[in-house]
């Protein structure tokens, strides 16, 4: 007793969804060894025939393979069960056989006598017939899809894994959905390679069923004559019916499920089940069908054919054409014309200062066919994602930048679009909203068929191809983003170059308030008493100006109100500033290393240029000969940090670090300059490459 109720507590415990997998395995391995009545054969089989119809069925529903995601397993419990049911019909027919054609049950009694007329030889026909089918076209089909599928879903991951890499640095999707899309692609890899596997099980079992039926009737007419004395003609018709109908009801299922295989691992993954796919595009269009009727109508007519069934079929698909051309009429026809607007007063109304057009911050004008990508209606993401880019920005440099106007320009070539800062343009491009850009990161296996271009927001190079080409683009190592994205990235890259620009003086005294919430006297000891407001907004330009982020304004702020009764100088002040920042500015370049790997200045041209600063009240310009020198010794020395895969970072003294940094900013925009002040001590220093200076 007390054992029946620790055994119910624990299913209770364990749920029972949690022992539904271990028990129906073990019932389906006990089956192999226990002997079943007809009456439980009877129900098993019918139950493995509507196993096979509802996961045909399922499979025909899901929308994508990972819908249907334990389908591999699945695959390999029915092929055990139906393997234990042969070995258990097996027993029975071989112990039964020679009492009747009923002797195992009624289902193989009926599919032996219904399905092939009681004629054993025409049931080894078909028999035969759907074995081949499954085993040699079916299954052989599906593990070959699958089989590519896996190697070319294994072959686009870094592509994949690139896009989502993509997008989330744009910040088009946040940390929780990258890591979601991360999973679905390992699990899609999984899929299909576990796909690739199962069907060997499929397989298997065909050959299986064919063993089976040789078995069962050789050693049904050896037992049927040998042993229960029965003639050889009824002991052929016996245990042959016995054993067809026994490999029929066995084999059926396994063409099903093996059918339902094959459209997993075909279809293309879409927002419609297969029904619907078939249907949208198969009977959509009212030409094809026109024709298909015509022809079929015409071939009823060649004397000798049957000239019902073709006429019929053709007139079928001649009246569903008709169908579908009325209805397409219907929904092009024009609307009515809207009721004339009341006559406008011929008077024009006096100017006002409401005619004052503001120039928009920033602004994002769009040719008419780039349209449906900001319009809702026309289900158009751009907006969602302009949104999800400000945020980002606001998380990333620390201030909320002005909204994006998007309007149309006529102007503008059909698929063009361009970025305005203050009214200038930044930035342009052309989109296709019906295409994908696959932009080359420099490693990809082979060329795309498209339209060849460069990705605008960093200028790699590019091809535009139909959608068609995204699995095989991803496949050969491309990162495959749609128009939406290159327009969002574009626009990420340029807002976050131009941040200076951005920040006005509404922004800073908005951030000043922010802080006031939480700090109250910082910002009144600041400003205006110390500082205009106008210093502080020139020193975090500044700042951003030189790739650095603001959000540490607890420290930017104390800072100034330190060294503000001292000097007015912006730059000296920024200078201050970047030293207090110092961890942060070199966190940026060694992250959680204990080392930092700079590119270093060779002692005898610093000592040149500090004599040039002090010379020049530290307005100096460099000698136009040392200037070239500088730059051709700075790029290359950029090159091999890049090459090496370092942070391209020059270490220079405070004294020049201005000075370097306006230097090198427009023909080396990559290379950061920072000053030994900058580098705290608990950072050591490691010069993997020197700017000398000579020549």
């Amino acid at each position: 007793m007390d054992l029946l109720l620790k055994l119910q507590n624990l299913i209770k415990r364990a749920g029972l969804r949690t022992l539904a997998g271990p028990v129906l395995i073990v019932m389906i391995l006990g089956m192999m060894v226990l002997p079943l009545p007809p009456f439980l054969l009877d129900i098993l089989f019918t139950f493995n025939i509507a196993i096979a119809i509802m996961v045909l069925l399922v499979s025909m529903n899901t929308t994508k393979p990972l819908d249907f995601a334990v389908f591999p397993t699945v695959l390999l419990i029915t092929t055990l069960l139906r393997l234990s049911l042969n070995v258990a019909s097996t027993r029975i027919v071989l112990l039964e056989g020679h009492t009747g054609p009923d002797a195992a049950g009624k289902v193989i009694e009926s599919f032996g006598h219904f399905l092939v007329g009681g004629n054993y030889a025409v049931g080894i026909v078909v028999f035969s017939i759907l074995v081949v089918i499954n085993f040699v076209v079916i299954t052989k089909g599906a593990g070959r899809i699958a089989e590519v599928g896996a190697r070319f879903t294994l072959d686009a991951m870094p592509g994949k894994q690139m896009a989502i890499d993509a997008d989330l640095n744009a910040g088009l999707i946040g940390e929780d959905v990258a890591r979601k899309r991360r999973a679905e692609i390992a699990q899609e890899a999984d899929f299909y390679g576990a796909m690739d596997g199962a069907s060997k099980f499929v397989r298997g079992d065909a050959v299986a069923g064919i063993i089976i039926l040789l078995i069962n009737i050789i050693g049904g007419f050896v037992v049927g004559v040998l042993q229960h004395d029965l003639d050889v003609a009824t002991a052929a018709k016996y245990y042959t019916l016995l054993t067809i109908g026994d490999g029929l009801v066995a084999q059926i299922p396994a063409l099903v499920i093996s059918t339902a295989a094959g459209i997993v691992v075909s279809r293309v993954a879409s927002e419609e089940n297969i029904g619907q796919q078939l249907i949208g595009q198969l009977f959509s269009q009212p030409q094809v069908l026109v024709l298909t009727g015509v022809i079929i109508i015409m071939m009823g007519m060649i004397p000798g054919m049957p000239h019902f069934a073709f006429l019929l079929l053709g007139g079928a698909l001649s009246g569903l054409a008709w169908h579908l051309y009325q209805r397409a009429e219907k929904a092009q026809a024009p609307q009515q014309a809207a009721p004339p607007q009341a006559a406008v007063s011929s008077e024009s109304p006096e100017a006002s200062w409401e005619d004052v057009a503001q120039v928009d911050v920033l602004g994002l004008e769009v040719g008419y066919r780039l349209i449906a990508m900001v319009d809702k209606t026309q289900d158009g993401d751009l907006l969602r994602r302009i949104k999800g880019i400000r945020k980002k920005f606001t998380q990333d440099i620390g201030f909320l930048p002005p909204p994006v106007h998007i309007r149309d320009n006529l102007d503008l070539r059909p698929n063009g679009y361009r970025i305005t800062l203050k009214g200038a343009e930044i930035g342009s491009g052309e989109a296709y909203p019906q295409m994908f850009l696959a932009i080359n990161p420099g490693n990809v296996m082979g060329d795309l068929p498209g339209t060849p271009t460069k990705d605008p927001a960093f200028g790699l190079p590019a091809v535009w191809v139909d959608a068609a080409m995204r699995e095989q683009a991803q496949g050969f190592g491309y990162t495959v983003v749609d128009a939406s994205t290159v327009v969002a990235t574009h626009l990420s890259h340029l807002i976050h170059l131009n941040s200076a620009e951005l920040l006005g003086r509404q922004e800073v005294q908005q951030l000043l308030d922010h802080l006031a919430k939480i700090a109250p006297k910082l910002a009144e000891d600041l400003i205006p008493k110390l500082l205009p407001l106008s210093s502080v907004q020139k020193v975090m330009q500044n700042l951003l100006d030189e790739g650095m982020h603001i959000r540490d304004m607890r420290t930017i702020i104390e800072t100034l109100a330190e060294y503000a009764p001292q000097t007015q100088d912006t730059q000296h002040l920024t200078a201050l500033v970047r030293i207090a920042l110092g961890p942060a500015i070199v966190q940026q370049y060694c992250s959680s290393a204990p080392e930092l790997q700079v590119i270093g200045m060779d002692k005898e041209l610093e000592y040149i240029l500090m004599q040039a600063m002090q010379s020049g009240g530290g307005n100096s310009a460099i000698e136009p000969g040392l200037a070239d020198t500088l730059l051709r010794e700075a790029r290359s020395a950029t090159q091999l940090q890049e090459q090496m895969g370092l942070p391209t970072v020059l270490l220079v003294p405070g004294a020049i670090r201005d000075l370097m940094a306006r230097f090198l900013k427009r023909a080396l925009p990559q290379l950061r300059v920072i000053s030994h002040e900058e580098v705290p001590g608990f950072k050591s220093v490691r010069v993997t490459a020197t700017v000398g200076g000579r020549g």
